[in-house]
């Protein structure tokens, strides 16, 4: 998302795409304090791209950095 567009309002099916999850999914996030911050416009819930975004960004990691396995493959790598 560019700089210009990250605070334009997203609906809950334009997010869902993005996130490549069901719109039923990221309700049951919401409803939980799971899922990206929203706004309430009377009875519509919106999204800022900038905030989906953010949320995105500060989910866990997983598997194996490229700093780990390098070292992991030295000869005198320690186990």
């Amino acid at each position: 998302m560019n700089s210009t567009a990250s605070d334009t309002l997203a609906t809950e099916s334009e997010v869902a795409k993005y996130l490549l999850v069901s719109v039923a999914a990221l309700r049951r996030w919401r409803l939980e304090g799971r899922g990206p911050q929203y706004l309430k416009i009377g009875s519509l819930v919106r999204y800022k791209w900038s905030d989906v975004d953010a949320w995105l960004a500060a989910r866990p990691t997983g598997g194996e950095t490229l700093e780990h396995m390098q070292a992991r493959m030295r000869p005198n790598a320690r186990r």
